[in-house]
């Protein structure tokens, strides 16, 4: 791991307790927030070991709020993830460094666009699955799967946001590891990595059973959003500009 610093390992834990605590009071937010910071601290954080640290916090988040979660529902968007999810892997497997840069940018602005958008689909079986590709194809690529699903559980009860949200994304998140194995974005490397960050996710999901009921979500909300808009285009730009030049 000589390729990152000692400071860029604790920013990245920094990054990652953030993001991690606002995944267990929302339901979502370790891809969407900590994604494009890690990304700007060292692109190596992404999206492999961010990866495996999102399925080791959906299985202790799933833990948590197990008694609010109706797999009937969720099922369909994990369906949607398979495919989504394939089509990632066969993506990731032909891009290049720089196509990878411009990629990661242009799905989290996307990401950033559908959250913005004011779209306010129903909680059906046809949205789920759609929901769940698109959640499965952005999350494989750049570890920010939130936005669709968090799109179709907008009006629903925050356990089973939760609950729901948990489940599919320890599905999503094992599935995307799978992906991005087989496309040759998890080595040893990432598995050291995943050893020296996971201890900011544990910090952030131990403060987020306290914060769950008093954190106002919806307030962090836009500053969230402006962080992966900016790091998106930062990402966009650094792809061109490496591509050109």
């Amino acid at each position: 791991m000589s390729d990152v610093s000692l400071l860029q390992i604790l920013l990245a834990n920094l990054a990652l307790m953030a993001g991690a605590g606002l995944q267990g009071v929302a339901g979502y937010g370790i891809g969407t927030l900590s994604a494009p910071l890690l990304f700007l601290i060292s692109p190596v954080f992404v999206p492999g070991p961010l990866t495996l640290n999102a399925v080791i916090l959906t299985v202790m988040l799933l833990v948590r709020n197990r008694s609010g979660l109706s797999f009937r529902e969720v099922r369909f968007a994990i369906g949607g993830d398979v495919v989504g999810t394939a089509l990632a892997g066969a993506t990731l497997a032909v891009l290049s460094a720089q196509g990878f840069e411009l990629a990661f940018g242009a799905l989290i602005l996307t990401a950033v666009i559908l959250s913005v958008a004011g779209l306010r689909p129903r909680l059906t079986p046809q949205n789920s699955v759609f929901a769940g590709a698109a959640s499965g194809y952005m999350g494989t690529i750049t570890a920010v799967g939130g936005p669709p699903i968090a799109l179709i559980y907008q009006n629903e009860a925050g356990p089973l946001v939760r609950a729901n949200m948990s489940a599919f994304f320890l599905f999503a998140s094992c599935a995307s590891v799978v992906a991005l194995v087989f496309s040759g974005y998890i080595h040893l490397r990432e598995l050291g990595l995943l050893a020296v960050t996971f201890p900011g996710v544990l910090l952030g999901f131990l403060l987020s059973g306290r914060l769950v009921r008093r954190l106002p979500f919806e307030a962090l909300k836009p500053i969230i959003l402006g962080i992966a808009a900016l790091s998106g285009t930062a990402a966009v730009i650094r792809g061109l500009l490496t591509y050109l030049g």
